[in-house]
């Protein structure tokens, strides 16, 4: 018997540079991030990494003017060369996108139901019983029901507009889903009920999540593997367990000791000195080089390779001196 062709991953992006006009280095660089049906990946870093560019290349919505090489694929398609037309249906059937602020993305004059619907009876010729029928479905999936449809958007809280959100990016049963920030307009309460409920609903429809964030412990508690970004470029990869407990790259390390905890003793938190590199300055070497307490020379004039971390080959970090890190496998 012949082996099975496993299937394409929902969402493969290889070698993604986008350079924009006015800009001396790409404002992402080499970017390599891949999302499995099913599958929770979780991409973090601080604002003007690259994080929402690289989660949007996956809807083709890109920069105009932008020079862009690399490949962008949602279940095997090549996004980058898509018509109007494929990237439209693209946008309402295979790939869907929870946005930070509800309220900024609904309007205010219009149903829930109206919003729910009014996508897949234009693009996917559902008839408007079957369109209702389905949000409501997905409604009370998300914990919601029915009579929020006839509601406008002023008179339900943020929290149940982002459920509304959730229900509505899963209208078009899309494969991929892309949650950029989703829980920064909310208290921590409802942020938690969210984060249950986007990890409830992935199991339930087998659908890829990619979870933009600068939230590490909304990272840790919802991915099954975290992409870490600094200036463009991926710093670290790997298995959220993994990556979390012992960081292989110096950005990770010092992001996770600056993070608030609850056990931690008290004092100033630790702190990143430093900014991240000017995109209207060339870069040689790896760009976190100037706020790294472990760069040597090699480091201002060389980015480093992402390397399997030792005896982890699901642990990839950008660094020379990966092994330095205090709690590698070296030092075990």
């Amino acid at each position: 018997m012949r082996p099975l062709t496993p299937p394409p991953p929902t969402l493969d992006i290889r070698g993604l540079r986008i350079t924009l006009p006015g800009t001396a280095r790409p404002v992402l660089d080499g970017v390599d991030l891949h999302v499995a049906a099913g599958e929770t990946v979780a991409l973090v870093g601080e604002s003007g990494s690259g994080k929402t560019l690289t989660s949007r290349s996956a809807l083709g919505l890109l920069p105009p003017g932008a020079t862009i090489e690399g490949a962008v694929r949602v279940s095997g398609q090549d996004v980058l060369t898509m018509n109007t037309a494929q990237l439209r249906a693209l946008r309402t059937g295979t790939v869907s996108m929870i946005f930070q602020d509800p309220r900024a993305a609904l309007n205010p004059m219009r149903r829930i139901g109206d919003f729910l619907t009014e996508s897949v009876t234009l693009t996917r010729s559902m008839s408007r019983t079957d369109a209702a029928a389905r949000a409501t479905e997905l409604l009370q999936a998300v914990g919601l029901d029915d009579t929020a449809l006839r509601r406008y958007p002023g008179q339900v809280s943020g929290g149940m507009l982002q459920r509304v959100m959730i229900a509505a990016a899963l209208m078009g049963d899309p494969a991929l889903l892309l949650a950029d920030e989703p829980t920064t307009a909310l208290d921590v309460t409802t942020q938690a009920e969210v984060i249950a409920l986007l990890a409830r609903l992935r199991e339930r429809f087998a659908t890829g999540l990619l979870f933009v964030t600068h939230d590490l412990d909304l990272a840790a508690a919802i991915s099954d593997r975290v992409y870490v970004m600094y200036a463009g470029r991926i710093a670290e990869s790997g298995p959220a367990e993994a990556l979390f407990a012992r960081p292989r790259h110096p950005y990770t390390s010092a992001l996770l000791a600056s993070a608030p905890r609850l056990d931690a003793p008290p004092g100033r938190l630790a702190a990143i000195d430093g900014q991240p590199p000017d995109l209207r300055k060339e870069l040689h070497g790896c760009p976190f080089a100037d706020r790294c307490h472990l760069a040597t020379e090699i480091c201002d004039d060389q980015a480093a390779e992402p390397l399997p971390a030792p005896g982890r080959p699901h642990q990839r970090a950008a660094c020379h001196h990966s092994d330095r890190l205090e709690g590698s496998s070296a030092d075990a």
